[in-house]
């Protein structure tokens, strides 16, 4: 399962939610403005700029329509 944090008003995060749904690919998504332990782990995973997309041990942000496409590829 793919893991999304964002924020409201983020077209970046926007962006990539749709791109996952147009792919088909699940995902939960949690508002790091909302969500306490959500905004912790970005900042445990060093990340200033969102989304911050993790699939398993690999994570990026932005958005990153290399990455996301290659998640389709796997599936």
């Amino acid at each position: 399962m793919v893991t999304v944090y964002s924020k409201p008003g983020c077209q970046p995060c926007r962006m990539t939610k749709r791109a996952l749904d147009q792919r088909g690919i699940p995902y939960m998504a949690y508002d790091i403005t909302e969500n306490h332990d959500a905004f912790a782990a970005v900042e445990s995973l060093g990340y200033r700029e969102l989304p911050v997309v993790l699939d398993g041990d690999d994570h990026w942000s932005g958005f990153r329509p290399d990455k996301l496409a290659a998640l389709g590829d796997g599936e």
